[in-house]
């Protein structure tokens, strides 16, 4: 087989072109594939920056040009071949750049999924601990707290409810409120 291809290697590269398109041999793209190897080999590597990544894009380029040499007009082969290696590679990059950006998405959103579950489980933890807290105090001043902080009522509409003097009503939120602060500050 050397020799067959050594027979080739006084063809011009357009020769090589023209009689691969006729004949559909694949030993004149294997010579065009020894000429050149090297050229797009160099400028995979510094797309890639990486020798293997860039090895394995010469074959696949190559084994493009199998198609692709019989679709084209080409006039300077060198020159055409560096625009297919360019446009491959710039593909390539932005196929990696586009599934590092999913990654990179994905492993964001995972995160934020994770911190919104851990700050959900630690607010149920907090209320749990003020529902705790609440049951501590005693009978009056967790009336008044619940009515003044979680149903938003005044000191008059609680003490219309409770029947409560407005004293007590003050007295009951501002004691309750400093006792649920000390039995939380007891329970952390």
């Amino acid at each position: 087989m050397n020799n067959a291809t050594s027979n080739y290697s006084h063809f011009s590269d357009n020769q090589l072109v023209e009689n691969y398109k006729r004949s559909g041999e694949k030993i004149y793209v294997g010579e065009l594939y020894k000429r050149y190897t090297h050229l797009v080999l160099g400028m995979c590597i510094n797309y890639f920056k990486d020798k293997e990544m860039a090895k394995d894009a010469v074959i696949q380029i190559f084994e493009k040009l199998f198609t692709e040499l019989k679709k084209r007009e080409i006039e300077n082969f060198r020159i055409w071949l560096s625009f297919v290696v360019r446009n491959y590679c710039i593909s390539e990059l932005r196929k990696m750049q586009t599934e590092q950006e999913r990654i990179l998405d994905y492993q964001y959103s995972s995160t934020q999924q994770k911190n919104e579950s851990e700050e959900q489980e630690n607010d149920d933890k907090q209320l749990e601990k003020l529902e705790h807290a609440l049951n501590e105090l005693n009978p009056f001043q967790k009336k008044c707290i619940e009515l003044f902080y979680y149903k938003n009522m005044s000191y008059t509409e609680i003490v219309a409810i409770t029947g409560y003097s407005a004293n007590e009503v003050k007295s009951y939120i501002q004691n309750g409120k400093r006792n649920l602060k000390m039995i939380l500050t007891n329970t952390k």
